[in-house]
């Protein structure tokens, strides 16, 4: 057993359209639910209603157990913020022990300091931190009262790529075991941390499954763009691959995408971007493809006929090249799949 949530809210600003968040999720013992999409789209709303922060209809169980009635204090989350909510005039230490005054059944927040790395600044103040190091502290925090599941809201967001990248490694370290629902935006960070991930649109789930599934089974146009898959119009893809008669949409993973002497679609070069381990192509197939709806909020960097690709040893620029894509690799959207 584990936590359960299925709840709706609705969240009007003056002025505005209503925002409804109305999202299930279910988080066994010992997993890490990640919480993936793009700004906007209620992740820190739904994260923020399970823990009480917020009225709502619907239910929120733990361990079979009702709590949705409970404060926000008495549902037995630890809650960590983007922007570390710590303690301005206490250091680092007091910090840390903050709520095990509250609790009998506690860790060692020395020990947790420890663990995180920080335990050298446990007489400093929080204004004298770095960001990795106030998320550390705010990490520790909340594991000292020894929470029944972590609430993370996007705690890596406000951070440079290489304190993000050696925090992310701890989390995934530090969390294990932890019963956990982490929301975030960044589709690395989720593949890192998450042993399930739920993708999130406009309030509700559109999406959820082991990180393999999600990334390369994605269930909509939306889902596969933003997790970093080529979505383009399936008649680009016709002459190399079979889809089915109905498609409008195809998406296929940069990763199974090959440039290939032998390939059956033809196209140019257009742009070489260095990134850590590879570089990145994008190619502008030469075949016309008629005019589809991308999905919204979809990462598609060209038109509809574009791919991207990695590759150790590119191209130039106006190339003309060939490419090849295996068909079990392909995914195809109808008309009503958006």
């Amino acid at each position: 057993m584990g936590l359960s949530a299925d709840v709706r809210a609705t969240f009007t600003a003056d002025g505005a359209e209503s925002f409804v968040v109305d999202a299930a999720i279910e988080v066994d013992r010992g997993e890490s639910l990640v919480v993936l999409g793009p700004s906007g789209s209620g992740k820190s709303l739904l994260l923020e209603t399970i823990a009480g922060f917020h009225d709502h209809g619907g239910s929120v169980t733990l361990d079979g157990t009702a709590i949705h009635d409970r404060s926000p204090e008495d549902r037995g989350f630890g809650f960590v913020f983007q922007d570390y909510a710590l303690f301005p005039h206490l250091t680092v230490a007091e910090n840390a022990a903050y709520g095990t005054r509250y609790r009998d059944d506690v860790r060692d927040p020395e020990a947790l300091l420890a663990e995180l790395g920080v335990a050298d600044l446990a007489d400093r103040y929080p204004p004298t931190l770095s960001g990795g190091e106030k998320q550390r502290v705010a990490l520790a925090r909340a594991l000292a009262v020894r929470p029944e599941v972590m609430l993370l809201d996007e705690p890596l967001a406000a951070l440079d790529v290489p304190t993000r990248q050696a925090l992310r490694d701890d989390l995934a370290a530090v969390l294990d075991d932890v019963t956990t629902v982490y929301v975030t935006h960044n589709r690395t960070t989720a593949r890192a941390v998450g042993d399930r991930i739920a993708v999130m649109r406009d309030g509700e789930i559109v999406q959820s499954g082991t990180p393999e599934a999600v990334f390369d089974r994605p269930s909509c146009p939306m889902v596969a763009a933003f997790t970093g898959s080529n979505v383009v119009a399936a008649a680009a893809l016709r002459d190399a691959v079979d889809l089915p008669a109905d498609a409008e949409t195809a998406a296929v993973r940069p990763e199974h995408v090959r440039i290939d002497g032998d390939g059956s679609l033809h196209g140019t070069v257009r742009r070489v971007v260095r990134e850590d381990a590879a570089y990145r192509v994008l190619v502008d197939l030469d075949a016309a493809a008629p005019t589809v709806e991308m999905p919204t909020n979809a990462l598609t960097d060209g038109g509809d006929a574009r791919l991207s690709l990695f590759s150790d040893d590119p191209p130039a620029t106006d190339d003309a090249v060939r490419l090849s894509i295996s068909a079990d690799r392909v995914s195809t959207y109808g008309v009503a799949d958006k």
